[in-house]
């Protein structure tokens, strides 16, 4: 379906990126539920939970919905990934941005569909014990834009990457481990790692391997919340928290919501089931 809005469009076409993406999606076999809750004619702000790593599933749903709905979100980045400088040219490429609030502010102005995750680095750098939890904090940052430049909110449950590994060793470890604390008495570098927070974490996925298991990819697009109640409110704490809340609220439910459809998903087979659990 072509785009009705002349917003970013990636260098390559839906299908090609399709077909590129033969392996992982045979592989993990995403299962994408919600498209029709996009509507291709208005920009939304899509908001989703972050998973182990950030890269597995992320491009799998993007361009589902790119060949689906004809919608191709600009993502906001953590700054780390702009230090990397092949990296960050490819990222640009696909239209992702710094996400600071001048970028997402731009990016609204013209129109554009946008991801973020208010998780960022520290759910991709999760820890033992936070399978598919959201970790928000404070953050507010993308409520008070939604609002101010009347974009609804559309809620993004991802659930399954989380599943596919296992942790032995994660951020708190390492600050907490003798070399670790040896290594913070380095001026600047506990403020580089955030305290512990952007150190991925060490984990098994296949036996013993890197490789992650073959669980099954689920994805759930919510319906949109609509920010126009709350116009010229963006500043007001109480909203935020409720329009925040709203959307966490949402992607909680949905992830409950895949959890349950997963315990008993009739396409699941028997090979892949056994591999899930080495």
């Amino acid at each position: 379906m072509p785009l009705k809005r002349d917003v970013f469009r990636p260098p390559l076409s839906a299908e090609t990126m399709h077909l590129l993406q033969t392996l992982p999606r045979l592989y993990f076999n995403p299962l994408i539920f919600g498209l029709d809750n996009v509507d291709p004619s208005q920009p939304h702000l899509f908001v989703g939970n972050h998973t182990i790593y950030g890269v597995m599933d992320a491009p799998l749903y993007a361009v589902a919905l790119y060949r689906e709905t004809g919608v191709f979100p600009r993502g906001l980045g953590d700054r780390f990934h702009f230090k990397i400088p092949v990296w960050r040219r490819f990222l640009e490429k696909f239209g992702v941005v710094e996400g600071t609030p001048e970028n997402c502010a731009r990016l609204m102005k013209a129109g554009d569909d946008i991801l973020v995750y208010p998780g960022g680095g520290r759910e991709v750098c999760r820890r033992k014990g936070e399978i598919h939890n959201l970790i928000w904090k404070e953050r507010y940052g993308f409520a008070r834009l939604a609002i101010k430049y009347g974009y609804p909110i559309l809620p993004i449950a991802s659930l399954g990457p989380d599943y596919a590994y296992s942790i032995f060793l994660d951020g708190g470890d390492v600050v907490k481990s003798r070399p670790g604390r040896l290594l913070s008495k380095i001026p600047g570098l506990l403020d580089l790692v955030r305290e512990g927070e952007a150190i991925p974490p060490l984990a098994r996925g296949l036996g013993l391997s890197v490789l992650p298991r073959p669980e099954r990819f689920y994805c759930y697009f919510g319906r949109p919340i609509d920010t126009a109640p709350y116009k010229g409110c963006e500043d007001d704490p109480i909203v935020l928290e409720e329009v925040r809340e709203t959307a966490a609220g949402a992607i909680n439910e949905m992830m409950a919501s895949l959890k349950k459809y997963r315990q008993s998903d009739p396409e699941v087979g028997l090979v892949r089931r056994i591999l899930n659990k080495f």
